[in-house]
């Protein structure tokens, strides 16, 4: 759903989060998630890795954009489009790929 139109009070399905239609809602199934309540303090970079794993394919970066929307939003935060979520993706790859190997959870 576009942000300006999502009411948390009118939050029941995955399709009223901000930025979720129906393929990022079945992804979101994919992964266990079927209720938005369950995103609440989740963490997006898992919830990709899962995704990936699950589909097995790499999916495309701005999953992780989606993903840190909902769970923010679902963690208290405001409704946000997802690209707003992108320089703080990039940081957090950045930083994961300055961690030691053996400290971080790939993909595959």
């Amino acid at each position: 759903m576009n942000p300006v139109k999502v009411s948390r009070e009118g939050v029941r399905r995955l399709t009223d989060l901000p930025n979720i239609g129906k393929a990022m809602a079945r992804d979101l199934c994919l992964i266990g998630i079927t209720q938005p309540a369950q995103l609440a303090g989740r963490s997006a970079m898992e919830m990709y890795r899962d995704l990936c794993r699950i589909t097995q394919s790499v999916q495309d970066p701005c999953v992780i954009d989606v993903f840190m929307s909902v769970t923010s939003f679902m963690s208290g935060g405001e409704p946000r489009a997802w690209w707003s979520f992108t320089e703080e993706r990039k940081r957090l790859v950045g930083q994961e790929r300055l961690q030691p190997s053996s400290t971080k959870g790939g993909v595959a």
